[in-house]
């Protein structure tokens, strides 16, 4: 009897070992992947009063009748702010990030042509860490200021991440995308004004 008790035992522990290392390692996203297609946003338009005559032309600029139709103008198109390449940390990747403030003022960090591995629990991270090419770059990231601004949506693709209104740029150089829960760069960009 002892023996087989010690049997179950030790399958009992095995089959945790491996629920646990499942849910923590999440192995079958080595075979996942997903595709997200963002357009960069426009802001609203904003009206700009009408060229149409008035019903007195000679008349003084003063005695302009304000109830004249406005015609919406043609968004702004988004201004770059900055700019950077992704190299590959844990996993190989490969994109563009862009960062762009919008006709509105908002801003938005823009991952474009964004190509890595899907992985559990992944971030978009602002970050005043260097980026560091190789094994040595693969941790920086949480060790000074970041900013979470979100899951990564896809492993794929092109999409936009908002940057709050009260984030100072200045104190961010590079992005990466995050591993939250291995704590290791998966990606990261240096950014460029």
């Amino acid at each position: 009897m002892g023996k087989r008790a010690a049997i179950l035992a030790g399958l009992f522990v095995a089959a945790i070992a491996v629920a646990v290392g499942l849910y923590l390692f999440q192995p079958w996203r080595i075979f996942t992947s997903s595709t997200v297609t963002e357009d960069i946003p426009s802001a609203a338009p904003l009206p700009v009063p009408s060229q149409e005559p008035t019903a007195e032309p000679s008349a003084p600029a003063a005695y302009a009748t304000p109830d004249a139709p406005a015609t919406p103008a043609p968004p702004a198109a988004p201004r770059e702010l900055a700019t950077g390449q992704l190299i590959s940390h844990e996993h190989a990747s490969s994109g563009t990030v862009r960062i762009l403030e919008l006709a509105d003022g908002s801003r938005i960090l823009r991952l474009e042509g964004l190509d890595t591995s899907d992985g559990p629990d992944l971030k978009v991270w602002l970050s005043d860490a260097p980026v560091i090419e190789g094994l040595a770059g693969w941790h920086v990231f949480d060790d000074g200021a970041y900013l979470d601004l979100g899951a990564l949506k896809a492993n794929k693709g092109d999409q936009n991440y908002e940057i709050p209104a009260a984030a100072v740029l200045g104190d961010y150089t590079s992005v990466s995308i995050w591993c939250a829960r291995f704590a290791v760069s998966f990606a990261a960009a240096e950014l460029k004004t």
